[in-house]
């Protein structure tokens, strides 16, 4: 175990390369996360001075071996005696069980490309990536992709059920074959980067932010001419460089319209700014660059101490076309009633489906703002409670709690 690494944040370090290696062998991704969760138990159960040196080729061999004594225990009713033997230094080699060669060796992002096969429905690659993955709890996830946990459960059961019958593999394929798989890979580091933004303060955002950022630049090493890997990187920098300021000393989430952009990293806003100009200067335009340059125009608050609100419903008219859905739409009926007043904004909330935000928190929370606005406290109030209904993350809950009562 490396030094000042716990043994908790040594599983954890663990966990992608192990599940990786175990669902590409099983080819069942239940089953890589229950042989993870059985070896993990088994480590934790070890004392101190028997905790072995290498622990992601420690875990891999124990969780290998618990699964295929599993296979044999339902083939043979009987339990293989090889499981008791003691795993040996040279079968922990990191080196000869878990092999990741080129063209990607990070990891997560080889069971990310393998979660986004074409075979597999394109919500369910990105459900499948941030679940097994990067271990985003389901309570997170469903609301994130606007349907309701049991939906879920179910849509997923289904597509591994799928994996394992068809015996749908885990490996990178061939460079020719990328084009095919990276939306999915964007998407899901896309949705899980904004799962982990809703809430600074949360202790589960910690290590999902920055991994997503860091899977961001690999992606963009590794694709350097793809300006949608790029934009992807530029808005995760941009959305990164406000975190200083989104949650207040007393963990209550602060609005981007109120942050303090004194707070505001200049180096990661630079480092965006400098991914945008690659990304334009490859003259195809994409929804992601959109995205990042909503980003960096509110970015340009921190020197010129002002928004562009025209400039960025323009921005957000282009995305309305690209992708339209509730997220975009609800942001641009904001930014309508910066510009045109908040009768228009409203008017802009009220033509979307209620079937496409029932389960859309930021929709009621963007409805209750407005109304305020032009003096319906009722009417705002209860768009408030219809949010904090949806089970916001806590340092938002405090802050639309805070606006309930101050209504």
């Amino acid at each position: 175990m490396a030094d000042g690494l716990t043994l908790a944040d040594a599983i954890m370090d663990a966990r992608p390369r192990v599940i990786a290696a175990l669902a590409g062998h099983f080819r069942d991704l239940d089953a890589a996360e229950e042989g993870f969760a059985e070896a993990a138990a088994r480590l934790i159960a070890l004392d101190a001075d028997a905790r072995p040196a290498n622990v992601a080729g420690w875990l891999h061999a124990v969780a290998r071996r618990w699964l295929i004594d599993g296979v044999r225990a339902r083939q043979r009713h009987a339990r293989a005696a090889a499981l008791q033997a003691p795993i040996t230094d040279a079968e922990a080699d990191m080196g000869d069980v878990l092999p990741f060669p080129e063209p990607v060796a990070d990891e997560a992002l080889r069971l990310i490309f393998g979660c986004a096969h074409p075979a597999i429905a394109p919500d369910m690659r990105v459900a499948l990536a941030l679940r097994h993955v990067c271990g985003v709890p389901m309570e997170r996830l469903a609301p994130a992709m606007l349907v309701p946990a049991p939906t879920l459960y179910q849509r997923m059961g289904r597509a591994k059920t799928k994996i394992r019958e068809a015996g749908i593999g885990f490996d990178v394929p061939a460079r020719r074959y990328w084009p095919e798989r990276m939306e999915g890979v964007l998407a899901c580091l896309e949705l899980g980067y904004a799962i982990a933004y809703q809430d600074g303060a949360a202790a589960l955002d910690a290590d999902l932010a920055p991994e997503v950022r860091r899977l961001a630049h690999i992606l963009a090493a590794l694709l350097p001419d793809d300006p949608e890997v790029l934009g992807l990187a530029a808005l995760v920098e941009f959305a990164e460089s406000r975190r200083a300021a989104r949650v207040d000393g007393e963990g209550m989430m602060i609005p981007l319209s109120r942050q303090d952009e004194a707070l505001w990293d200049d180096a990661a806003i630079a480092r965006g700014v400098a991914l945008m100009a690659r990304a334009a200067a490859l003259e195809q335009s994409g929804p992601r660059q959109i995205i990042a340059a909503i980003h960096m125009t509110h970015a340009r608050r921190r020197q010129e101490g002002s928004t562009d609100w025209a400039g960025l419903l323009r921005l957000y008219d282009v995305l309305c076309m690209l992708r339209p859905g509730p997220a975009a739409e609800t942001a641009r009926a904001l930014v309508v009633a910066r510009v045109e007043g908040a009768t228009a904004g409203l008017g802009m909330l009220d033509t979307m489906p209620m079937d496409g935000i029932v389960h859309y928190r930021p929709w009621f929370s963007a409805q209750a703002h407005l109304l305020a606005e032009v003096g319906d406290t009722a009417g705002a109030a209860e768009a408030l409670r219809k949010a904090i209904a949806l089970a916001p993350p806590p340092a938002e809950r405090r802050y639309l709690e805070a606006r309930l009562s101050a209504l």
